[in-house]
């Protein structure tokens, strides 16, 4: 199968089933794209596509710098997190912009996902940056424990993940979850033969020489008067017709 054939299909399964399992199939077709937003595991845009013909469909996009690097059940977290978007636009009331509302918590809630703030216990449930965890015994954990097994992967992912998005992994608290097929809870990164090169953002120092070139210079001249003005330029005192003489000189 070609790679992009079957990175599709492989995410097109999962949202069926969960639209089956926790939507109970209500949700309409989208179109599913991969997106390296920075510092975004995904997003939900409504309308944002139309064919010739002139019908739209949502977009669910999701960040394929994560797949090396997250357990694949934080994967599968993100597209559910993003498909309670696409339900609250087609059966519910969306909040302002980015903001989660009450209403889209609630639904959260209801199909096993707990949103929060930080992505952990004790976090705040609504507003503009809302993270999630998976319920214990919830719905979306027993959907997972039919799907995650050994038949089911996604089998391309991105060699060349941010170290911030590594971090990010190894933090999840999916790698905690008992009672899984190891499949969902495992991290590629760390399996034999994984080819992921953790990439490192350096910041590199502009310096000249021994420090950094000023953009203003120190000018005096023979009656001590002083001036700061850029560097290399030739001006005379008025008052005793000295050339001003700078720190660089």
């Amino acid at each position: 199968m070609k790679p992009t054939t079957e990175t599709y299909a492989e995410l097109t399964w999962a949202y069926d089933a969960f639209n089956k399992m926790l939507f109970d199939g209500e949700l309409p077709n989208c179109l599913i794209t991969l997106q390296r937003e920075k510092h975004t595991c995904g997003y939900f845009s409504s309308g944002r596509f139309a064919n010739v013909e002139g019908k739209l469909t949502d977009e669910i996009a999701i960040n394929p710098s994560y797949f090396g690097v997250t357990p694949i059940i934080e994967i599968m977290q993100t597209l559910v997190h993003e498909m309670v978007h696409l339900w609250q636009f087609h059966f519910g009331t969306p909040g302002r912009g980015r903001y989660h509302n009450k209403e889209w918590a609630d639904k959260m809630e209801a199909i096993g996902l707990m949103p929060s703030s930080t992505g952990r216990p004790g976090g705040k449930k609504t507003g503009d940056r809302i993270a999630d965890y998976a319920i214990e015994n919830g719905l979306f954990l027993q959907v997972c424990k039919d799907l995650l097994t050994n038949s089911f992967k996604l089998s391309w992912y991105d060699r060349y993940p941010d170290v911030r998005v590594a971090n990010s992994g190894q933090s999840s608290l999916a790698c905690q979850l008992e009672d899984m097929p190891e499949s969902a809870t495992s991290i590629r990164a760390n399996q034999p033969n994984s080819q992921v090169q953790i990439q490192v953002a350096l910041t590199k120092n502009i310096q000249s020489d021994s420090k950094s070139k000023p953009t203003r210079v120190k000018y005096t001249c023979e009656c001590g008067i002083n001036i700061w003005a850029k560097p290399g330029i030739h001006v005379k005192c008025g008052e005793c017709n000295s050339e001003f003489v700078g720190a660089e000189s």
